[in-house]
């Protein structure tokens, strides 16, 4: 193999696999190697911009107008925003269903078209962050890492909740009637998966599970204080990433207007979440008549949002600049912010929406590292008081400094670059 191995980074078309890949793949690239990022059509531009070649592909056909990054899913979760207002036992079939059926969707389209781009760049190591399998990917014949940034319940175990139920760990109600339910709902989608994925010289899918595992390297995200105890241990080949957290985001500078005394609360529900024009306004109005002061995350819909005079905001922010700022972060809990706010010692106000959302939101609350809120049903003083709880927690501020200082000090993008190096350099699995 030549000096310089060449990556191909293959991130689902959303923020926040996308940007974790970034942090690693910058790690590489900086240590030498030639990394080629394969992105949607409507991400363009975005990681040429971050010193990155790109190899473009689609996932459904080209729309007749041209698309914002990451436009395939803020359009998908506008129209079903509504369905952030039910349990996780109603959304399995209205809103994880349809999800799973649009991704799976995607995969067969782009086959085609990322087996043409794997023999043009003909990669040392292919690192893919996806919960769908691509055929594509292991019958490239390269060898290949799964980047799983999701919770880690999404690697199933019988003696841990099932993933996207919010379910707690310590209490086993309601695990089989989620199960089942899930199973019911995903079975025929997984057989018609299976058969896709066989026909396209791809391994079998997992039982239950709509994406591979890698023979040879497969990366979790998770801090060590917050992951659940198994009683199946993964396959050898798993590695667990405490944390990853780019350093690709523009420094960040309080302005003017906030700069003094007192918390400083950082609002953000996701690229996706902040699409809920309505939640946001009303979490808005709530922090608005507070003395904190305020750093909103804005989103998509940042046209339609007025922020209060405590406040600065804007469409786009460098997340990973701000979290040291603050002292507080008020989340959907995503697996990116929340392994970030780890990252920096932050405590968390998590408002799940959908997804791994509600497993985040279980586990923060469940070991006293923030407080989970009902999204759509929680009052005003509900919000007021986790605020003042988390603000005044000196024990838990300590505990959090502590694992903070533990993350920091072992960076995890460093330990996925070395050992996506040693992958493109063995070719062989990579055991922990």
């Amino acid at each position: 193999m030549a000096t310089q191995p060449t990556i191909v980074f293959f991130p689902e078309g959303a923020y926040g696999p996308t940007n974790n890949c970034v942090g690693i793949a910058d790690v590489l690239a900086e240590r030498g190697a030639r990394v080629v990022f394969v992105v949607e059509e409507s991400f363009a531009g975005t990681l040429e911009a971050k010193g990155f070649e790109e190899s473009r592909m689609r996932l459904k056909p080209a729309p007749e107008v041209e698309e914002e990054p990451g436009q395939f899913w803020k359009d998908f979760i506008r129209d079903t925003a509504p369905e952030f207002r039910k349990t996780t036992f109603e959304q399995i079939e209205t809103l994880t269903k349809p999800i799973w059926e649009e991704l799976i969707d995607g995969a067969k389209y782009v086959d085609e078209r990322l087996r043409a781009i794997f023999e043009d760049v003909d990669p040392d190591a292919i690192v893919q962050d996806n919960v769908v399998a691509f055929p594509a990917v292991p019958a490239s014949g390269r060898p290949w890492a799964r980047v799983m940034s999701c919770n880690p319940l999404e690697l199933p175990d019988p003696d841990l909740p099932p993933a996207f139920s919010g379910l707690a760990s310590n209490d086993r109600d309601g695990w089989a009637e989620f199960r089942r339910r899930y199973d019911a709902a995903h079975s025929d989608l997984h057989t018609d998966f299976d058969d896709f994925c066989r026909e396209r010289e791809g391994p079998p899918l997992p039982d239950r599970q709509f994406m591979y595992e890698s023979d040879y390297l497969n990366l979790y995200l998770y801090p060590k204080e917050c992951d659940y105890q198994r009683t199946v241990e993964p396959s050898p080949t798993w590695h667990r990433l405490d944390s990853s957290v780019r350093a690709t985001d523009e420094p960040f500078a309080l302005p003017e207007s906030l700069v003094g005394d007192g918390p400083i609360i950082y609002l953000s529900l996701g690229s996706l979440g902040s699409a809920d024009v309505a939640l946001m306004t009303r979490l808005i109005e709530l922090l608005g008549r507070t003395s904190n002061r305020v750093i909103v995350s804005m989103g998509p819909q940042h046209d339609r949002l007025q922020l209060a005079d405590n406040m600065v905001g804007a469409e786009f922010l460098p997340q990973t600049s701000i979290l040291p700022l603050v002292d507080l972060v008020v989340t959907h809990g995503g697996n990116n912010t929340v392994t970030e706010c780890f990252h920096f010692g932050k405590p968390m106000v998590v408002l799940p929406l959908f997804w791994d959302q509600y497993d985040n939101a279980q586990r923060v609350s469940e070991l006293d590292f923030g407080v989970r809120l009902q999204s759509y049903a929680f009052e005003d003083a509900h919000l007021y008081d986790a605020i003042d709880r988390l603000l005044k927690g000196a024990d838990r501020r300590e505990r959090m400094l502590g694992i903070a200082a533990r993350l920091q000090a072992q960076p995890g993008t460093q330990r996925a670059a070395d050992l996506i190096w040693r992958l493109a350099e063995a070719k062989q699995p990579l055991h922990r």
